[in-house]
C-alpha cells in the first residue's frame, strides 16, 4: 500500500480493476477507467486509492511513477505479466479501444492489505472488464463481499469487446448499490435481459429488480439521467464543447458523482458538478488532466430539466 489509510475526514474512495497505458495518436496516457474515477474522486475531495496490478517492466515502473505524480494512493502489485496497454484510436475524438489481453491487471491477487483498505472504505468503484482474467474476478468479487454495511458500491459497467456476459453482470449487479451505464450499453442490456419499454423504463426496471439506490444512464453529446430509489430524478443536458478527446469522461462524471454524493450533495447538484467535470476531460487530451484553479461552468440552466 502507498500510505495507510488517513483520518483527515475524507470520505475514502477505492477503486478496483484496470491500471494500464492508453496508447493515443499523441502518445500513451496513464488510464484505465477505476483508476480514471479514482483520480477525479481524489481531484475532487476523497482520499482516493487505485487497487490494481502492473507488470515487472519499464512499462510498470513508468505507470506506478506516473500514479504517485497524479496523488493517486494505492495497493498495486507487481507480477511477472506485461503490463497492461490498449491501442485507442480516435474518430473525432471519439475512442475505440483494442485491449491487449492477459496482462498484469487479469492477475490482481488477493491480498490482507487490500482486505484492509477495503474494511475502511465508503465507496468502491468496479465493471466488468477488470473481471475478464478468473484471477481479477474472483479478488474483486472477494472485496466486494468485504465492504461495511452502508458502503456504496458504484458498478460502472463498461463493456468492452467481448470480455462481460450475462451472468457476470447479473453478479456485479447484485453486489451493487449504483449502476451506471450508457445508451448505447442500455440497449445491449435490454436485449440481454428481454426488457420491454423505453430506456428510461428499462433503466428503472434494474433500479427496482436489483434493489439499487440509484442507476445514472449517459447518453454521449445529448443528456444524462439519474434515477433514485425514492422516485427522484434529475436530467441535464451535455454541454457542448470543443473536444480533444472523451477518453476517461465518463469514469470523471462517475468519480466526481460518487463523492459529491459521499459529501451530501442535494442529488441534482451532484449531477451537475459530474457533468461539468466531464465536459472539461471532454477539452483536454487523456483522461487526468491538472485541474485548473477554478473549473469553467459549462453547465447552463437553460441546458437542464
Amino acid at each position: 500500500m502507498s500510505d495507510p489509510v488517513q483520518s483527515d475526514n475524507k470520505h475514502v474512495v477505492v477503486a478496483l480493476g484496470e491500471l494500464l497505458w492508453d496508447m493515443l495518436p499523441s502518445g500513451k496516457r496513464a488510464g484505465g477507467a477505476p483508476t480514471n474515477f479514482c483520480y477525479h474522486a481524489m481531484k475532487n475531495g476523497a482520499d482516493g486509492y487505485a487497487v490494481s496490478a502492473l507488470g515487472e517492466d519499464s512499462l510498470g515502473d513508468e505507470l506506478e511513477g506516473e500514479i504517485k505524480k497524479a496523488g493517486i494512493k494505492h495497493v498495486i502489485k507487481r507480477n511477472a505479466y506485461p503490463t497492461g496497454t490498449v491501442e485507442v484510436h480516435l474518430n473525432e475524438g471519439i475512442p475505440t479501444y483494442d485491449i491487449v489481453k492477459d496482462v498484469a491487471w487479469d492477475h490482481i491477487p488477493f491480498t490482507k492489505d487490500m482486505v484492509d483498505l477495503i474494511r475502511q472504505a465508503d465507496a468502491v468503484c468496479y465493471g466488468t472488464l477488470a473481471c475478464r482474467g478468473q484471477e481479477s474476478h474472483d479478488t474483486i468479487m472477494r472485496l466486494l463481499d468485504r465492504v461495511r454495511p452502508g458502503t456504496m458500491k458504484y458498478f460502472d459497467i463498461n463493456l468492452r469487446g467481448d470480455f462481460y456476459s450475462k451472468i457476470l453482470i447479473e453478479e456485479q449487479l447484485e453486489s451493487a448499490t449504483v449502476f451506471k451505464i450508457n445508451d448505447e450499453e442500455i440497449s445491449q442490456l435490454q436485449t440481454m435481459f428481454s426488457i420491454p419499454g423505453t430506456v428510461e423504463e428499462v433503466a428503472k426496471w434494474f433500479l427496482k429488480e436489483y434493489d439499487l439506490d440509484y442507476v445514472i444512464l449517459t447518453a454521449g453529446g445529448e443528456y444524462s439521467q439519474v434515477f433514485a430509489a425514492d422516485g427522484r430524478e434529475s436530467k441535464v443536458a451535455t454541454p457542448h464543447v470543443e473536444v480533444a478527446d472523451t477518453v476517461g469522461a465518463g469514469d470523471s462524471f462517475s468519480g466526481v458523482f460518487c463523492i459529491e454524493m459521499l459529501k451530501g450533495t442535494p442529488l441534482h447538484e451532484a449531477h451537475k458538478r459530474a457533468v461539468n467535470v466531464a465536459a472539461f476531460v471532454c477539452t483536454k487530451a487523456g483522461a487526468w488532466p491538472e485541474y485548473p484553479e477554478e473549473l469553467p461552468d459549462y453547465v447552463v440552466e437553460q441546458g437542464l430539466e
